[in-house]
């Protein structure tokens, strides 16, 4: 045998186990992130989310991959994106940002397991059978921010109690809208309470206009992942048109925001991947126990708070979680 065949042989049986072994590897586990908003406002909660994920053993980009899937608050891209990570054939998929991913998703697929982040009362809307036995494909933690809009009114009272007039912003594109409005509690706020409906940046120009018009004393944000997402120029318009608001997210009022109330997302998101984590390992989303809010966030901004010539109640203050000066 000639020499240059001879070396030409070993050279090439010596790839072969190697050639072999790397296909009996298993392939890394791919997550579809699907989310309503878009990433940049979202980093706080993806940064928990990834968290949890190294707490549970893993790794993006070490031993799980992640595929993600960004709507930019258009949730009608929402489904399109659902399909695609069903065709990816993910293990499991994240549905980020209340109601509209986790519709998507649902009606995406009933094998992929569905893990979300915090939808509004899961049962009534009809994800899960229940909140012990979910059932199907899908779990994760919810929020019940309809619940909360009755306590988030208490905590304006509390800091206007002579606010005769509350707007309270909401958007129309979001499927739990109605349940926004039903979650008012208009007996007990004590004040007229008008609902504006904006969706887009020009519409919410034209809300605070409007609320400007009608001499708005206070206003209450709606909990829903775009008005995150636009948090600046929402922020912007409540200190031009000097309005206090009440957010649900504390991200608006460290963009300079007044005042929120609310769960605390970042905890939602890193407790989701302790359950992706799970699924992972080969359990089932039906035996996994729907997660309740355990923690809620009260941030206060004071120096908004002199801007818009407010004094806020020492009550408020100790409950608070978080001053910004």
């Amino acid at each position: 045998m000639r020499r240059r065949e001879f070396i030409r042989l070993v050279g090439g049986a010596a790839g072969w186990p190697l050639a072999a072994f790397a296909q009996q590897q298993p392939a890394m586990p791919v997550i579809g992130f699907l989310g309503s908003a878009s990433p940049g406002p979202f980093a706080p909660y993806l940064a928990a989310f990834l968290a949890g994920l190294r707490e549970a053993g893993y790794f993006e980009g070490s031993n799980v991959i992640i595929e993600y899937r960004w709507a930019e608050g258009q949730y009608d891209r929402l489904p399109a994106m659902a399909a695609d990570l069903v065709r990816r054939k993910v293990a499991v998929i994240v549905a980020s940002g209340a109601n509209p991913p986790v519709l998507a998703a649902k009606a995406a697929t009933s094998t992929i397991p569905i893990v979300f982040t915090g939808p509004d009362d899961p049962v009534k809307n009809g994800f899960v059978a229940s909140l012990n036995r979910p059932g199907g494909n899908v779990t994760g933690a919810a929020l019940f921010t309809s619940e909360l809009e009755s306590k988030q009114i208490e905590v304006l009272r509390t800091l206007l109690p002579t606010a005769a007039k509350i707007a309270v912003l909401l958007n129309p594109s979001n499927p739990n809208v109605s349940s926004q409005i039903s979650g008012l509690d208009v007996r007990t706020s004590g004040a007229e309470l008008v609902i504006h409906r904006a969706g887009a940046p020009a519409e919410i120009d034209a809300a605070f206009a409007v609320m400007a018009e009608q001499h708005t004393d206070a206003l209450l944000v709606g909990a829903d992942p775009y008005f995150n997402a636009v948090r600046e120029q929402i922020t912007f318009l409540a200190a031009r048109y000097k309005l206090p608001a009440l957010y649900t997210f504390p991200e608006l009022v460290v963009a300079g925001g007044l005042i929120s109330y609310g769960n605390s997302i970042a905890d939602n998101y890193r407790r989701c991947a302790g359950y992706v984590a799970r699924i992972l390992k080969g359990e089932k989303p039906a035996d996994l126990p729907i997660l309740l809010p355990t923690k809620f966030d009260l941030t206060i901004n004071l120096k908004t708070a002199k801007s818009l010539g407010l004094q806020i109640p020492d009550k408020l203050l100790a409950l608070a979680d978080e001053v910004i000066d």
